[in-house]
């Protein structure tokens, strides 16, 4: 399991620097136009999934007071595109860092609204993964209602391939 961890975290560092190299040469009109989607432009997409990032990271490292990147400051984009993928890295440090027993261990944490539960680490990594691949699919089609037509491929077969 630790081998499959450390290649979706790896490959969600990948597929991040991918698209946010392409979304920060966007003007900031366009990174911050509204287009009707789970959230409302690719910038606050990219801040959902540094949120969703830094959160997950803060409740495994035990912190006991969440900060939400979003309602802490307001970032620019190179901001944002900085602390995903400093988080990315951090991710992987981490699972490298981790055995087996560690991984497939339960861990108990609480929700934002304070409901608790517990899962298994591993489960967590695998969610904040296929969380990260559904959100880069909605800025794929954000990026092409805003008539980017040279979007990178970002598909794991392609990481795969390449020996990332």
């Amino acid at each position: 399991m630790k081998q499959l961890l450390t290649s979706f975290v790896r490959y969600d560092l990948w597929a991040n620097e991918k698209l946010l190299d392409l979304i920060l040469s966007l003007t900031e009109e366009q990174q911050k136009q509204y287009i009707a989607s789970s959230f409302p432009s690719v910038e606050k997409t990219c801040l959902h999934i540094w949120d969703a990032s830094s959160i997950w990271w803060q409740r495994v490292q035990l912190h006991e007071q969440i900060v939400v990147p979003s309602l802490s400051f307001h970032p620019s984009m190179k901001d944002i595109a900085n602390g995903l993928l400093h988080q990315n890295k951090q991710w992987i440090d981490w699972i490298l860092e981790q055995d087996e027993k560690t991984l497939a261990a339960d861990f108990s944490y609480k929700n934002l609204k304070g409901d608790p539960y517990r899962q298994p680490l591993q489960d967590i990594v695998l969610h904040l993964s296929n969380h990260g691949t559904y959100h880069r699919g909605q800025l794929v089609t954000l990026l092409r209602q805003l008539g980017v037509e040279k979007i990178p491929q970002i598909d794991y077969i392609l990481f795969a391939r390449s020996g990332a």
